[in-house]
Order: C-alpha cells, then sequence, then structure tokens
C-alpha cells in the first residue's frame, strides 16, 4: 500500500470485541471484569509520516486523557520501559484508573507508537508530494478506553448514598444524574 503524503495523517477509530486465552492463569485476579475472556474496546489507530508521528502520538495521549477527564475517573499515565513493551513497540504509555474495591489501579488503555516496525510488515509507504520514491510510514494504535474496566471504575468510584452518581458527560446519555 502506497498512501500519497498529502492523505496523512490518516485516523480510524473501530469498536472492536477482543478474545484473550491466558493459559495457566488461576487466581482471585483473574476474575470478574479485571481479566475477562471476551471483552469490547474502543480502538484509535493512526498512519503518519515519520516526522509526525511523535505529535500524533502526543495528540491520542491527550485523547484518551480527554476521556477520563469528561468521566471523572481517577487516573494515572506510566510510561512504560523497554522489558515493559511489547518489541514492536518504540514507545508505549498505560492509562490506569484506580479500583476502590481492590485498593490497586487497573489499564484501560495503552498508546504506542510502532514508528516503521509495522508498515515494514505491512509494506505500507508514503509517497512524498513531488518524488517518484517511497518510504515507510509510521503507525500508532491505542487502546482508548477498556469497556469493563471503565464501567467496574464508574461503579466503585461514584458510589453515594442515593446510588450511583454518574460524571457529568453522560447525563444526557443515561437520563439521569443517578442511577438507584
Amino acid at each position: 500500500m502506497i498512501i500519497d503524503e498529502r492523505d496523512l495523517p490518516l485516523k480510524n477509530c473501530a469498536y472492536t470485541e477482543c478474545f484473550r486465552r491466558e493459559a495457566g492463569s488461576y487466581g482471585k485476579d483473574v476474575r470478574g471484569l479485571n481479566r475477562l475472556h471476551e471483552f469490547s474496546k474502543v480502538e484509535i489507530v493512526r498512519i503518519d509520516t515519520p516526522e509526525h508521528s511523535d505529535e500524533s502520538h502526543k495528540e491520542m495521549l491527550a485523547h484518551v486523557e480527554g476521556l477520563l477527564k469528561k468521566l471523572e475517573l481517577p487516573y494515572r499515565i506510566l510510561r512504560l520501559c523497554g522489558g515493559d513493551m511489547s518489541f514492536t513497540s518504540s514507545i508505549c504509555y498505560d492509562f490506569e484508573v484506580y479500583s476502590e474495591a481492590q485498593g490497586r489501579w487497573l489499564e484501560v488503555s495503552s498508546v504506542s507508537n510502532f514508528d516503521t516496525y509495522q508498515a515494514n510488515r505491512l509494506k505500507c509507504r508514503i509517497r512524498r508530494t513531488g518524488s517518484k520514491q517511497t518510504e515507510l510510514a509510521h503507525t500508532l494504535n491505542g487502546s482508548a478506553l477498556a469497556l469493563p474496566r471503565i464501567v467496574a471504575a464508574l461503579l466503585e468510584n461514584n458510589q453515594c448514598e442515593e446510588g450511583i452518581r454518574l460524571p457529568k458527560a453522560l447525563v444526557p446519555y443515561m437520563g439521569c444524574e443517578i442511577i438507584k
């Protein structure tokens, strides 16, 4: 695939069903909403030029952080070290929300810049304006939010005497401020 430089960055978003198999995983931390074998999430993907991919990565990070702010959830952002990233990523940040019930932080999003690794495997190239030569694109992706953990965090962190207080951003969609 060859993409004209004028068409970049390409931005895509998808709602995906995810499946995971974790052989040999037993115990309390693999049950409930923490480690579902089937779950839904929203993916954000970009294809960009090498010189703009760092800026695209920052924009994607800001987008995910904006979602967590609108949901009024306690969160933190971690930059992963090389040993914690997949070998395909050049840089990766995880977003975690606090689980009041478990007393610990749970990952709800991960945003990575893969530089040319995925583009090389996909044969995804850029043709610069006025040139016949092509070069590898940069690819980036992130899970905007892992939905089951977000639901759990909303339920755990928003309990009040009347029920579950909804963040202001969700009130128009739910038609109420409190779930009783």
